[in-house]
């Protein structure tokens, strides 16, 4: 699941108050400050294109949603499934997560030891075999687009809260401060 309150007040309220809220309160999740936007959804139309700072050397969560074209889904498989290995099987990531809400939202989530790793593995640089596969699928996604919507997302993790298949410790610490 993925929300987003007006400050944090209402979260808690809402964790404690909420049938809904308590089931989640029990389960793992990361308290974010949003950063950045790039592209767009209808549902998050309100969000500013970014929004404060971030350093190279900072831990930072990555979450896209995208509502898809139906025509289009085989060759988004096609293109998506190398992308969720790449970003899967990369050393800097604690967690990558892909999900589907059929027949037409596809959402990712993955948090990252820095924002400069994950940068590199949109453009195509980063440590892992075959590292231009993201950057490929957008090239292809731009060629002819497989989305009715999609937005990519950065933020700063904040903190974590419970634990994810019996671990912790999947937001990677704050960097020192320079």
């Amino acid at each position: 699941m993925f929300a987003y309150w007006d400050d944090e007040a209402a979260l808690d309220e809402f964790l404690a108050g909420d049938g809904l809220g308590r089931r989640l309160a029990e389960s793992w999740h990361v308290r974010m400050t949003f950063l950045r936007r790039w592209g767009s959804l209808a549902a998050l139309a309100d969000l500013p294109r970014r929004e404060g700072e971030w350093r190279q050397d900072e831990p930072v969560v990555g979450v896209t949603v995208a509502r898809m074209k139906f025509p289009q889904l085989p060759r988004f498989v096609h293109w998506g499934r190398p992308v969720e290995r790449l970003v899967r099987d990369d050393p800097n990531t604690t967690i990558a997560q892909a999900a589907i809400r059929l027949p037409r939202t596809v959402s990712t989530f993955s948090i990252w030891n820095s924002v400069e790793a994950m940068e590199a593995m949109v453009h195509g640089r980063s440590i892992v075999a075959d590292p231009e596969r993201h950057a490929a699928a957008m090239r292809e996604r731009e060629r002819k687009d497989f989305h009715h919507e999609f937005v990519t997302l950065r933020f700063r993790p904040r903190s974590e809260h419970g634990t994810w298949l019996g671990r912790t410790g999947l937001v990677p610490p704050p960097a020192p401060p320079v």
